[in-house]
């Protein structure tokens, strides 16, 4: 029974990963082709997700090969996400377009709400 939750979660891992690798890569494809005419803001942005993907993509691998995270101090790389997307957002917000700063705002809701619950 426990080897089958197993099984089965390391299925939805596998699902998962693939889904994050297929939109880190589309994500890198169109970041190459269109970069000239997207927005500094909006490539800092697209930077940030993409580092967000490549963490999720490493600890999925290593949930999936070791069974264990690949960096069990999530509480202090929320915090530094946290901290450096504030300071992103206080320098940028008013050169932002709207639809980016509500979504960075509420990532940022979603640190929040996740610090409190790892603290």
């Amino acid at each position: 029974m426990k080897n089958e939750n197993l099984n089965a979660e390391n299925a939805r891992r596998i699902d998962e990963l693939i889904d994050i690798v297929e939109k880190h890569t589309r994500t890198e494809r169109h970041l190459e082709q269109h970069s000239d005419i997207t927005s500094p803001e909006q490539i800092e942005h697209v930077k940030e997700i993409q580092k967000d993907r490549e963490y999720r993509i490493e600890n999925l691998k290593n949930i999936i090969a070791y069974g264990q995270h690949s960096n069990d101090n999530e509480l202090e790389n929320l915090e530094k996400n946290y901290h450096y997307t504030q300071n992103y957002l206080d320098q940028n917000k008013n050169h932002m377009n709207k639809q980016d700063l509500e979504k960075a705002i509420e990532k940022q809701n979603h640190r929040k709400d996740q610090m409190k619950f790892l603290d």
